[in-house]
C-alpha cells in the first residue's frame, strides 16, 4: 500500500477519485467545489454525464462539505443520498455542495451540479455519518 493510501482528512487519496479524474477545488466552512471535465468515457449514449459519475461528483461535493464543517478534523460515510437528473450534464462541469445542518454525529448536506453555461444539471441531499479519523 503506498504512502498516499494513508493520508488522512483533506489529502486522502482515492484511487476511483483518480480514475474519474475528479479534481476538489475549495472546501471551507461547510462549502465545497467539485469538477470533473466530462470525456467520452465518462458519458452516456446521449453524450450527457454517466448517472454514476454524476452521483459521485454530488457524493465527493457534500463529503468535502460536511468534512470542510468540521475543519477536516473527521472523516465522514455516505448514510442516505437521493438524486434528482434534470438535464444532460456536459463538457465541465461543476459541483457544488453545502452542509445544511446535522449535529455531532450527522450531517445534512445538499448539492447541485452545473454545466459550463450554468444550467442545472443534477440536485442531491444526503445524510453523512462523522467518524473519527483512523
Amino acid at each position: 500500500m503506498s504512502e498516499r493510501m494513508h493520508d488522512i482528512g483533506r489529502d486522502r487519496h482515492l484511487p476511483f477519485i483518480d480514475l474519474l479524474r475528479i479534481t476538489p477545488d475549495s472546501a471551507k466552512g461547510g462549502e465545497a467545489r467539485i469538477s470533473i471535465e466530462l470525456s467520452p468515457e465518462l458519458q452516456n449514449r446521449h453524450a450527457g454525464g454517466h448517472v454514476g459519475v454524476l452521483t459521485t461528483l454530488l457524493d465527493c461535493a457534500m463529503s468535502h462539505a460536511a468534512m470542510s464543517k468540521v475543519e477536516y478534523t473527521r472523516e465522514v460515510m455516505t448514510i442516505d443520498m437521493s438524486v434528482a437528473f434534470l438535464n444532460l450534464a456536459q463538457g465541465h462541469v461543476v459541483a457544488i455542495g453545502k452542509a445544511i445542518g446535522g449535529g455531532r454525529t450527522v450531517c445534512f448536506c445538499e448539492a447541485r451540479i452545473t454545466n459550463a453555461d450554468g444550467g442545472l444539471a443534477a440536485r442531491a441531499m444526503g445524510t453523512f455519518k462523522y467518524r473519527n479519523i483512523d
